[in-house]
């Protein structure tokens, strides 16, 4: 009886370990744990990234081969260093350091020791490699631009460092990511899938063959290739239109909210980022920290909207119904409040909400502003109101588009003030340059062109995005497809609209028409103001100009803002122009405007003392 238990005992314990290792070694195995036994050695085959189209197709991103020195630390033997670093094109002193961050990470597991080596260097490398055991050369592909436009939206590919390296176990050290653009927002999509080989190796570390006879090993799948919903001609034609003055510009279209271009001025060429000179030419742009141009403009810079704000003040009047479009307000070359006048350009006299849009009266929009607020028992109740619809035009918060970074803006809110005055301890007259886009109002480029794409469509937006296609398929994306409503009703759009249309046709944008295209749109100056030595000191205003165009069936939307650009008709409105007859007809007739435009800079504003500084905005913009 003892000798069966015993038995037994045997051999329900050896059904186990056999149960358990059969469990491990079929059902629970992984790349890791074959990673994890020193005898395997892994060599990775690195597949092409995706390419990136435009819109109409054509090419934007492509690649070019590359080859990566890689290193297994443990596998090195003496070798001349001299005549290796010689080969390499680095120094003893280099060489000592990649090498040893290469035994850091793993001393069995490759690591790059030299990067992206030219098709000239890895000729006259490959035939002397069989010279330096424990060194091979790895096969990759570099970024080719067919542009030398979009840098901030296209973005640029660096290595992975160790935060990513914790955070996403499928990279290992010296491997590439997308870091910023469309490069890091589709990353996944971009980089495809790394193929594997799994080599067996004997005690004396020499290898013998395909581990499992290769049935483990995967072959690498390409990145999928992306279409952009940006216009390659538009983008390079307003990276022209930017050279020499610093701001944004962002173009969408209304029906769709596609980006059509996403300009940042000063940029620079994304070649600049590829190759062995990556590190030091992005070290040199990102410490000029006065033109800034690895600051995208067009998604961060949060400014006061100026006088284009006024248009959705009027919506508001309109939908709170505490005008119509035959309210008349008196401007008095500007509006008091107390005993303080606030100026006004507009002329004085009566207006009505058509010439207070189209000449731009502080004073109509100060007053309208006023009526808003006075509906309510309490300001509270004002502000929650007046908070809610500008909010509806994707104000104040982040559209959701699809780019990895941005700035919300700002639409204040009861709290806020609170903060500042305490609780109903202010009213509408502390708040009253919010009627004119000035006050604590804050808002992006691209939030302007939606704004405009929201007016445009007569009470509706789509979330803007950028990606259009994959492999060739148009992408139907719910949060991009389904249209966002404002809370203003369709019928209060058709007198504002009227009224933008005429800021071209007769208004502060009469001088920058568009042969045979009828534009509704708004300028914006904006006063700037800044701290020197304690004293309040004006510098040269910003430029602000929106419109969409055509009037009836709107196809570009658009926002421009220049720093130090004067008045919003003199460079942003012609930009702007230029812009939209570029894009609906695909020519320029208006050659003397395009002609001044390209030769014009603002180089000598921005060279002037402090003008690179952070400023502060007046009291009240045109």
């Amino acid at each position: 009886m003892r000798k069966i238990l015993l038995s037994s005992i045997i051999i329900i314990i050896g059904i186990t370990f056999i149960g358990r290792l059969s469990y491990l070694q079929i059902f629970r195995f992984s790349p890791n744990q074959v990673m994890e036994d020193p005898a395997i050695k892994a060599i990775y085959d690195y597949p092409e990234r995706g390419y990136i189209y435009d819109r109409n197709d054509k090419l934007l991103v492509g690649n070019d081969p590359a080859y990566d020195v890689m290193v297994i630390p443990r596998e090195v033997k003496p070798l001349d260093t001299l005549e290796f670093c010689g080969l390499l094109g680095i120094d003893k002193e280099k060489f000592i350091k990649s090498l040893k961050k290469a035994k850091t990470y793993s001393s069995r597991l490759p690591s790059v020791l030299v990067h992206q080596l030219s098709k000239e260097d890895y000729a006259r490398l490959q035939e002397k490699m069989r010279k330096y055991t424990g060194f091979y050369i790895q096969k990759r592909s570099l970024r080719y631009y067919d542009t030398s436009s979009g840098a901030n939206v296209l973005g640029y590919i660096s290595e992975v460092n160790e935060r990513d390296l914790a955070k996403n176990k499928y990279y290992i050290q010296g491997e590439l990511t997308g870091r910023t653009g469309v490069e890091k927002q589709y990353e996944e999509l971009l980089r495809g899938r790394k193929g594997v080989q799994y080599i067996q190796k004997d005690r004396f570390n020499r290898d013998i063959g395909p581990y499992k006879n290769g049935s483990l090993d995967t072959l690498p799948i390409q990145g999928k290739q992306i279409s952009l919903t940006i216009d390659k001609v538009l983008q390079e034609y307003g990276e022209k239109l930017m050279v020499g003055k610093r701001g944004g510009i962002v173009a969408l279209e209304p029906s769709t909210g596609e980006i059509l271009s996403m300009i940042s001025g000063p940029t620079y060429d994304p070649s600049l980022l590829v190759g062995r000179q990556r590190s030091k030419n992005y070290t040199k742009l990102y410490n000029d920290t006065i033109a800034n141009p690895t600051w995208d403009r067009s998604i961060l810079a949060q400014q006061p909207p100026g006088s284009p704000f006024k248009a959705l003040n009027a919506l508001i009047a309109l939908q709170e119904g505490v005008i119509d479009e035959n309210t008349t307000i008196r401007c008095y070359n500007g509006f008091y409040v107390g005993r303080k006048k606030r100026g006004c350009h507009c002329g004085g006299g009566l207006r009505n909400m058509n010439s207070g849009i189209h000449k731009s009266c502080n004073a109509y929009f100060a007053g309208a502003f006023r009526k808003i607020y006075d509906k309510y028992k309490s300001t509270d109740d004002g502000m929650d109101v007046w908070e809610k619809h500008m909010k509806s035009f994707g104000l104040g918060n982040y559209l959701g588009y699809d780019l990895p970074y941005g700035q919300k803006g700002r639409i204040p809110s009861k709290e806020y003030y609170d903060k500042w005055y305490g609780d109903n301890r202010w009213s509408s007259s502390f708040i009253i340059s919010n009627s004119i886009g000035q006050g604590e109002v804050l808002a992006t480029p691209i939030q302007l062109a939606n704004m405009m794409s929201a007016i445009a469509n007569r009470g509706h937006y789509f979330t803007p995005h950028i990606l259009k296609k994959i492999e060739g398929k148009n992408i139907v994306n719910p949060k991009y497809t389904e249209p966002k409503h404002t809370t203003i009703e369709r019928k209060h759009f058709a007198p504002v609209i009227e009224g933008l249309a005429d800021v071209y046709r007769k208004g502060t944008a009469r001088w920058v028409q568009i042969p045979g295209i009828e534009v509704a749109g708004k300028t914006g100056t904006a006063e700037n103001f800044t701290k020197i030595d304690g004293v309040r000191t004006q510098l040269t205003d910003h430029s602000v100009f929106v419109a969409f165009a055509p009037v009836n069936n709107p196809q570009i939307a658009i926002a421009v803002y220049i720093e130090n650009g004067y008045y919003g008709s003199r460079y942003a409105g012609h930009i702007a122009s230029l812009m939209i007859e570029k894009y609906i007809k695909g020519e320029v007739t208006l050659k003397n405007l395009e002609k001044k435009m390209l030769e014009k800079t603002l180089e000598h504003e921005y060279a002037k003392p402090y003008s690179g500084k952070e400023f502060k905005i007046n009291e009240y913009v045109w």
